[in-house]
C-alpha cells in the first residue's frame, strides 16, 4: 500500500503534468522570451522546455490495420501499451504501492490525503516494461530488468561488461488496490480488470490479516488463477522468523486458487529480489487470449477531467476516461457511445438512461500516444465528453465501446448466487470467524458488476436463486459474475457471487 515510510519528494508532490526537475522558478521569469501571454494573469509564467522522450517505433496506421495478424506480443503494440494487468492486493499497509513503484519506478499514491495517511484509497495505475538480456552469460534474475513504459524498444544491458541488449518481453499494467477494509468497494472494481495478482503479505505480521483472505476469496470469484506471493519486508526479520512465516503462508494458501503458487521474500523499500518478481511475471504469468474481431467492450475504472483552473476557453480538452478493453480495438476517430450515461428520474419516478455519444479524439497509454488500442493493460481515452461529466470518477461502473454495440442496461436481475461459508475478515466474541447468514427478503446488497458498484435490494430468495433489483442501473449481460458484499458493522463485507441468468432491461433514451 503506500509507501511505508517512504517521503514523497518534491516532484512527485509537484503539479500533476509538470515535469520534475521543472517546478516554476519565477525569479528567473523575466528572462524567458517567449511569445505573448493569452492573459495578463499568465504574463510572469515561464514556458516549460519540452520534455525528451525515447522515440518509440510508429504504430501502423488504423485504416492500414490488419487486426487478424496482431497478437497481445506484436512488438507495434508492446512497444507502446501494455497487454496485461496485473493487481496488487493484501492487507493494509503491507506494501503494495511501494512493490508497484520498485517495479514500474510510478509512484500510484498521488492524491494529497493519500499522502497524507500513507494510504491508497482510490485505485492506482502504473506502466512497466520487462526486459530480459539477450547474453546467455548474463546470470538470472539480474538478466531481468523492468523500466517506466516510455522506455525505448531495445536497450544496451546495464550490467558491467556485459555486452547484451535488453529484449522487451512483457510490457504491463498495475491496478494498485486499497487495503483498507472500508475500501473492498474499489478493490472490486479493480479485480474486474486483472489477468493476474501479486499477493503482498507482510513478514512483520502474522498470517493471514483480515484483508488477506477477504482480497484472495476476492479474486477467486473473479476467476484469477495466476498468483505471484510476494513475502515484504524480509529485512526487518531474523532468518529464522522468516522461514515460520513462510511456513504459515503455505498453510494459508492450501485449498485456495493461490495453492502452489510461487513464493518470493522481497524487500520492495530496498528493492531487493525485484528482478525475480520481474522474471516470474514473464515466465509464470501467461498472456491471456484476446479477442481483437468482436466490438469494442472497454470498462472504465477512473475518469478524470485534466483542464486546468483558469485554463483559456480554447484551450479546453474533453473528459478522459481510463480503463482496460476486455474485447476488440479502439482507434482515433471511432464514434463511441458510453453506457448506462447519465441516470435520471421522470416524472412518474420512472429511471431513464441517456448514453453517452462522442468520438475518440486521442487515446494514450500512460506518456505514450496510440493510434489504436487493444485488450489488456490500462488505456486513456481522449473524448469530446463535456468534462463535468467526467471528473472525480464520475463515469467508474461505466462501459464503453462503439455506437449501437453494447450490451444491455439492466435494472432487474435474476441470478444464482453461492455464499461463503464464514466470513473473512470478521470475528466473534470467542474469537471463531462468523458464520454468513442466509439472504433474507427486502435486505439491501452491495452487488459488484465488472467495475460498478451499486446497491441491490432483494426482492425474493428461493434456494440459491435470488431477484434483485438495482438502485442505480447496470450495462451487463447475461452470463456475466458479480460479487454479494453485505453491510457488517458499519463495513461493507463480501458474502458471496452470483451468475446472472436473467433480468428486466431498460431502453435507453438516444435523443
Amino acid at each position: 500500500m503506500a509507501t511505508n515510510g517512504d517521503i514523497p519528494s518534491d516532484d512527485e508532490l509537484s503539479q500533476p503534468g509538470t515535469p520534475p526537475g521543472e517546478e516554476h522558478d519565477f525569479d528567473d521569469a523575466d528572462e524567458v522570451d517567449h511569445e505573448a501571454p493569452k492573459s495578463a494573469l499568465k504574463a510572469s509564467a515561464p514556458v516549460p522546455a519540452p520534455v525528451s522522450r525515447p522515440v518509440l517505433p510508429e504504430q501502423p496506421d488504423p485504416k492500414d490495420l490488419d487486426i487478424s495478424k496482431l497478437t497481445p506480443l506484436s512488438p507495434e503494440i508492446i512497444a507502446r501499451q501494455a497487454t496485461i494487468n496485473i493487481g496488487t492486493i493484501g492487507h493494509v499497509a503491507h506494501g503494495k504501492s511501494t512493490v508497484v513503484k520498485a517495479i514500474s519506478g510510478v509512484q500510484t499514491v498521488r492524491f494529497k490525503n493519500e499522502l497524507e495517511r500513507n494510504i491508497t484509497i482510490k485505485l492506482g495505475y502504473a506502466n512497466a516494461k520487462i526486459y530480459k538480456c539477450d547474453n546467455p552469460e548474463c546470470p538470472r534474475p539480474t538478466c531481468y530488468k523492468s523500466y517506466k513504459s516510455e522506455k525505448e524498444v531495445d536497450p544496451p544491458c546495464e550490467r558491467d561488461g556485459c555486452t547484451g541488449t535488453y529484449r522487451l518481453l512483457r510490457h504491463v499494467s498495475f491496478v494498485d488496490c486499497p487495503g483498507h477494509d472500508i475500501l473492498m468497494s474499489t478493490m472490486l472494481s479493480g479485480a474486474a480488470v486483472m489477468d493476474a495478482a501479486l499477493l503482498l503479505i507482510a513478514g512483520n505480521e502474522s498470517c493471514p490479516q483480515p484483508q488477506t483472505s477477504e482480497h484472495l476469496a476476492a479474486i477467486e470469484i473473479m476467476k484469477l488463477n495466476h498468483i505471484i506471493i510476494l513475502q515484504n519486508k524480509v529485512d526487518l526479520m531474523r532468518e529464522e522468523a522468516a522461514m515460520t512465516h513462510y511456513e504459515s503462508i503455505l498453510k494459508f494458501i492450501k485449498g485456495t486458487v493461490a495453492d502452489g503458487s510461487p513464493i518470493i521474500p522481497i524487500s520492495a523499500q530496498l528493492k531487493y529480489n525485484i528482478d525475480a518478481i520481474n522474471e516470474f511475471l514473464v515466465t509464470k504469468i501467461p498472456v491471456p487470449p484476446r479477442n481483437f474481431q468482436a466490438a469494442p467492450h472497454m470498462i472504465i475504472i477512473r475518469s478524470f477531467d485534466v483542464n486546468k483552473p483558469g485554463a483559456e476557453i480554447e484551450d479546453l480538452k474533453g473528459g478522459v476516461a481510463g480503463g482496460s478493453i476486455l474485447t476488440g480495438v479502439l482507434k482515433l476517430g471511432d464514434e463511441i457511445e458510453i453506457r448506462p450515461g447519465i441516470i435520471e428520474k421522470n416524472s412518474t419516478g420512472q429511471t431513464i438512461c441517456r448514453p453517452i455519444m462522442s468520438r475518440i479524439v486521442s487515446l494514450f497509454a500512460e506518456h505514450n500516444d496510440l493510434k489504436f488500442a487493444v485488450p489488456g493493460g490500462l488505456i486513456g481515452v481522449g473524448t469530446r465528453v463535456d468534462p463535468t461529466l467526467c471528473r472525480a470518477d464520475r463515469l467508474v461502473g461505466h462501459v464503453l465501446g462503439l455506437k449501437g454495440q453494447l450490451p444491455d442496461i439492466y435494472i432487474e436481475l435474476e441470478v444464482n448466487y453461492f455464499l461463503l461459508r464464514r466470513l473473512l475478515g470478521v470475528k466473534t466474541a470467542d474469537g471463531k470467524q462468523a458464520k454468513v447468514a442466509k439472504l433474507a427478503k427486502n435486505e439491501v446488497l452491495m452487488v459488484n458488476i465488472g467495475s460498478t458498484a451499486t446497491g441491490a435490494k432483494v426482492m425474493g430468495v428461493k434456494a440459491d436463486a435470488a431477484k434483485l433489483t438495482l438502485t442505480t442501473p447496470a450495462c451487463t449481460a447475461i452470463g456475466e459474475k458479480i460479487a454479494l458484499s453485505r453491510r457488517i458493522e458499519k463495513h461493507w463485507r463480501l458474502i458471496g457471487w452470483a451468475n446472472i441468468v436473467a433480468g428486466n432491461t431498460i431502453d435507453p433514451e438516444l435523443s
